[in-house]
């Protein structure tokens, strides 16, 4: 996350080296378990470094994505056949070596749970070895050559290449794809077939042109230059690399622009005209070519590699971490497997966790599973010789081993420490550094001084209790809770997590913590395993004051995931100042039944580094973990950033300004079009969005129209979306997500913002599982800079461009000239007023709100419950009368004497009667009182209540809000990190296909200088003869040309005296003739000077 310090990094990148032995290929036998049968075939490795493949006796093609291979596995890892009769097969005829020494067993699949194997046996041990040693790094099917190199590969018995498979890669439109073929000439029937060297990339890449035309890139070509004419210059070529594509943060000496000698090189390469580059001119389809180049990626490779400084305390980074690693599904009754170890290494994580339990076997063989649920038992040896075996073939940094030890036989630990120090050897640290030793104030290793160590996380217990471990232990297991300790101790669905982890939780409601941690108590700690133990010891969390005076960087805690949230809410800054010294390691709550992932990002935010994640579960906070830990070489180490580093900076993670010493960003993106989005005839559309922290996260802040049909060539070429301010672009990550028009997920992608490239650039996008996708793309334009303010927007506006500035502000200035100040004054009055009852307006209940928090808006009014309450009370009254006067009757039916009617007229009845009637209004008027008393109180009580559930609500509502934004940030930094894994991945493999051609390049010039060497020496006797002919010839004419100078010479000065000395003519001709005459060897040892050493 954080950058790359000057001076540290080192280009590690290099591209897939494919050997002559893996490209010319070696005989193998292919096997099945399933089948009795074997198959002979050619095993090989195409050149581009794409395609794993084998070809039978019967000329058929089988390939493997070497992108999806996780591992080649050969000697006693490699898997051998069970039955007899295979072996036999197999161990036939002039086979050399042991047979698992000659198999080689290919692991490959799209996640760590799908895993396939394939099996070949060689007939040697050393092919075998040979072939293992093949570079899993293989090219990303992202390239624009992969799909090209697959049709090349699998082609009829006759060698043409058949048209089916191009339908087949290209299925959106069966139409288009026939119209393009027929364009470029090429056979378009569904039974056709194309001649191998007829279907050239060239060809190819028209053909890619034809079914998805790019209208886009021709206004691109046609804004930047090319109006008039069908090229541009390299002048303007160079202009174009250096305003649009350049980062306008780079400091312009240390990253000068371009020149034009450099850009030259670049039309050379991507130009297909050679006629054009030669001028210095590029054409469209080399400006498309540039632009979906190595050099045009929208991260730079150093991202990828391994560019972080890993000589820092171990506390300062990130590190890739696993939970509950030996669980393929979910937390209850899922599979566990050994594979899952080797899966998770491979894939660059650097903690792993093992929850050990007590075997029940005659054996006595400690287990791996997780406690007290359905979920099947794995040997604990097993996966030890897993991690050994794989522990550093991805990374050579440290791996961490956190033993959740629930193992209460001291027989059984020991067998667990003696596997340990067996089995890894030198690799396991059993003793702390000279450097570093453990105590107070020590800080911890770096990653670089424990290269190639395996660490124990265990209880470790003190000197002093030592001895008394066993003791405790027998304790354990004489109890009669012992062998089923769940019965002793609370569990919940989840158990298995470290005793230091369930210490941690110190809250109040004892329920909600067993099911939010999901943990049993450890057993104690024997002395063969407390021995193990040094930089990485758990203890219980009290508070971020006793670790700070305490101050042992070498001991850590463990965290579920509320009880971190609750720390980061109440302490955050103190919690970044906790990470800074001391390990802090978070997993998820035990209610995640379902294996499901809580955001990494909020952790992260704190300084965090061991956020474990349930790696069978690639969901979108696993997609920002395998992200985030694809940078760095994935080496499953990330740097924090230095704010988190620094003792004496601190860092808030809900800050909501800017960072002091961090410049924040703006980050502007574009969508403008998508290429092979879909295989089906359906509308799509792009979902843009940022995770990071809780003031630069944005979920869906942009959404692209839907495409009406087209899902090959969709121009969108909308607004961009602008993210103002990026308070911390190390932490921040963007996400381009496109989805059918039904909502169905096509692909996305996560790219972390502080390595985004300004300019116009291809996403390619990746499915659910993170797995690069072969053709689907999005093509946008980004731009990035350093965050001005608004109040400063001008001044910064107005230095970039002085003349427009003051040029405006002219403008202005006449424009106000034009107005009376009366009449400016009366249109601020209208402002002022527009703006004052803008607020009213905005101001807005939602009814809604309450509904959805489980509140009933219907109050109970205490008026018509009095009312209510009267009724009913004057109809009791009427029931009541009634009933007084039937049992009057009834009373007078038994007195035969007097009458009804005679009773009623007397003074006694009369009496008694006013008085009831009176005791009865008397009892009506206090009852109404008293009713109308509870009624006022059981409502005042109702507010109350109904007030405090409100406050409850709200306060859990913007806990559990808190919450999930920090969750989400955490996912889409992982994603983020997996991404530049992968670019630099891909970048390595472009690499090495340079060097290899450079090598071929070189072994050709060898070549040719060598047979130009044998000719000269070939031709030297010949033309030796020759110059000897020659030279004898010439010799030869010498006496007539020298006669006839000197007869010219004497015609010139008259006839010699007689008293010359010179000779006669005859005499020089004949030693002239003399001379010629004779061999060549006896005329090199004389000398001219000799044939005239007498004067003429």
């Amino acid at each position: 996350m954080a950058g790359a310090q000057p001076g540290v990094h080192a280009l590690q990148l290099r591209r897939v080296s494919v050997t002559e032995s893996l490209r010319t290929g070696d005989k193998f036998i292919k096997w099945d378990d399933d089948c009795t049968t074997v198959t002979p075939v050619m095993l090989r490795v195409d050149p581009r470094g794409y395609f794993l493949y084998w070809t039978d006796q019967n000329k058929e093609t089988d390939l493997l994505d070497l992108s999806l291979i996780k591992d080649m596995r050969n000697g006693r890892f490699a898997k051998t056949p069970k039955e007899a009769k295979l072996r036999e097969l197999l161990d036939v005829g002039t086979l050399e070596g042991k047979l698992e020494n000659r198999t080689l067993t290919v692991v490959s699949g799209v996640d760590m749970v799908s895993i396939t194997c394939l099996n070949f046996t060689a007939f040697s041990e050393e092919v075998a070895k040979v072939t293992t040693a093949v570079t899993l790094a293989g090219k990303e099917s992202g390239s624009i050559n992969y799909l090209y190199t697959r049709l090349t590969l699998q082609l009829t018995a006759e060698g043409g290449i058949p048209v089916k498979n191009i339908f087949r890669l290209f299925s959106a439109d069966r139409r288009r794809v026939e119209n393009a073929l027929e364009v470029c000439g090429l056979p378009a029937g569904r039974n056709d077939t194309i001649p191998q060297d007829t279907f050239t990339s060239d060809v190819y890449r028209q053909l890619l042109n034809n079914i998805c035309p790019r209208n886009d890139i021709d206004t691109i070509f046609s804004e930047i230059g090319a109006k008039i004419r069908p090229y541009l210059t390299v002048e303007q070529m160079t202009d174009f690399l250096n305003n649009r594509q350049r980062d306008p943060r780079l400091n312009e000496i240390l990253y000068p622009p371009l020149k034009a000698e450099q850009v030259q090189g670049l039309v050379e390469k991507y130009e297909p005209d050679t006629m054009l580059s030669k001028r210095g001119q590029i054409s469209v389809e080399g400006f498309s070519r540039y632009l979906s180049g190595e050099e045009n990626s929208i991260i730079p490779p150093e991202k990828l590699d391994q560019n972080e400084d890993m000589t820092l305390p171990l506390s300062h980074y990130f590190i890739n971490s696993s939970h509950n690693t030996y669980l393929t599904a979910g937390q209850l009754a899922g599979n566990s497997s050994v594979e899952m170890y080797r899966q998770v290494l491979l894939s660059g994580c650097r903690c792993i966790e093992l929850d050990c339990w007590k075997g029940r076997t005659a054996d006595e063989e400690p287990i791996i599973t997780h406690g007290f649920t359905m979920t099947s038992e794995i040997s604990f040896k097993e996966v030890i010789e897993a991690i050994a075996e794989s522990a550093f073939k991805t990374s050579l940094f440290p791996v961490i081993l956190s033993f959740e030890n629930h193992v209460d036989s001291p027989k059984q630990q020991a067998k667990m420490a003696e596997y340990c120090r067996s089995i890894f050897g030198e690799a396991l640290l059993t003793d702390p550094l000279e450097k570093y030793p453990l105590e107070a104030g020590v800080p911890l290793p770096s990653p670089m001084d424990l290269m190639g160590k395996i660490l124990i996380k265990n209880k470790k217990n003190s000197h002093k209790a030592d001895g008394s471990t066993k003791k405790k232990l027998s304790e354990q297991t004489s109890n009669p809770c012992s062998d089923t300790s769940s019965l002793c101790e609370p569990s919940s669905p989840s158990a298995g997590e470290a005793d230091a982890e369930s210490d941690a939780e110190e809250e109040n409601d004892e329920s909600k913590k067993s099911m939010d941690e999901g943990t049993v108590n450890e057993a104690f700690a024997t002395e063969e395993m407390s021995n193990l133990v040094n930089y990485v010891q758990p203890v219980k969390f009290n508070s971020f004051e006793a670790c700070k005076k305490i101050d042992r960087s070498y001991e850590m805690s463990s965290f579920v995931e509320t009880k971190a949230l609750e720390l980061l809410k109440e302490s955050p800054v103190e919690f970044v100042e906790y990470n800074k010294m001391q390990l802090s390691r978070i997993y998820p709550k035990g209610t995640r039944v379902d294996s499901s992932n809580y955001m990494p990002q909020v952790f992260w935010n704190a300084g965090c580094q061991l956020v474990a994640l349930n790696f069978q579960t690639i969901d979108l906070p696993m997609q920002l973990n395998l992200g985030i830990f694809e940078y760095n070489g994935k080496c499953g180490y990330r740097l924090k950033p230095e704010f988190m580093r620094r003792t004496d900076k601190q860092f808030d993670p809900f800050t909501q300004n800017t960072v002091d010493g961090i410049v924040a960003h703006t980050l502007s993106v574009k969508i403008i079009s998508g290429q092979f989005l879909s295989d089906k005839k359906v509308g799509v559309y792009v979902e843009v969005e940022m995770f990071g922290l809780p003031v630069d996260t944005k979920r869906k802040a942009f959404k692209t129209k839907t495409s009406q049909g087209n899902a090959v060539n969709p121009v969108w070429d909308e607004d961009p979306v602008v993210f103002k301010r990026v308070v911390l672009p190390t932490l921040a990550l963007l996400r381009i997500a496109v989805y059918e028009d039904n909502g169905k997920f096509i692909g996305h992608r996560i790219i972390p913002v502080c390595a985004i490239r300004p300019g116009y650039h291809y996403i390619s996008l990746r499915n659910e599982k993170n797995q690069t996708l072969t053709l689907p793309s999005v093509f946008i334009y980004t731009e990035v800079k350093d965050y001005v303010p608004d109040t400063f927007a001008d001044v910064i506006e107005a230095l970039s461009n002085p003349i427009l500035y003051v040029s405006l502000m002219e403008e202005r200035a006449n424009q106000l000239a034009a107005l009376t100040q009366e009449e400016g004054a009366q249109e601020t009055d209208r402002e002022e007023v527009s703006e004052s009852s803008y607020p009213v307006s905005e101001v807005k209940t939602d009814p809604n709100t309450a509904a959805e928090n489980g509140l009933n808006h219907d109050s109970i009014s205490p008026k018509s419950s009095v009312v209510s309450h009267q009724m009913s009370s004057s109809v009791c009254y009427r029931l009541l009368c009634k009933l007084g006067c039937l049992n009057v009757c009834v009373f007078v039916t038994e007195v035969d004497a007097q009458t009804v009617d005679e009773l009623k007229q007397m003074k006694a009845y009369l009496r008694e009667q006013k008085r009831q009637y009176k005791e009865l209004k008397e009892l009506m008027r206090k009852h109404n009182k008293k009713t109308n008393e509870l009624i006022n109180e059981h409502a005042s009580r109702q507010k109350q209540l109904r007030r405090s559930l409100v406050e409850k609500l709200t306060g859990v509502a913007e806990e559990c809000q808190s919450n999930q934004l920090k969750k989400l940030k955490d996912l889409c930094e992982k994603e983020n990190k997996d991404l530049k894994k992968r670019m630099d991945k891909r970048r390595q493999e472009k690499f090495q296909e340079l060097e290899e051609a450079q090598d071929k390049r070189l072994e050709r010039l060898l070549e040719k200088h060598k047979d130009i060497r044998q000719q000269i020496l070939d031709d030297k006797p010949k033309l030796q003869s020759e110059l000897d002919q020659e030279y004898q010839d010439k010799f030869r004419r010498l006496p007539v040309e020298i006669q006839e100078f000197v007869q010219d010479s004497a015609a010139c000065k008259g006839k010699l005296s007689p008293d010359s000395d010179f000779l006669p003519i005859s005499t020089v001709t004949g030693k002239l003739k003399h001379v010629a005459l004779s061999p060549a060897e006896d005329v090199e040892e004389r000398s001219s000077e000799k044939v005239f050493d007498t004067p003429l």
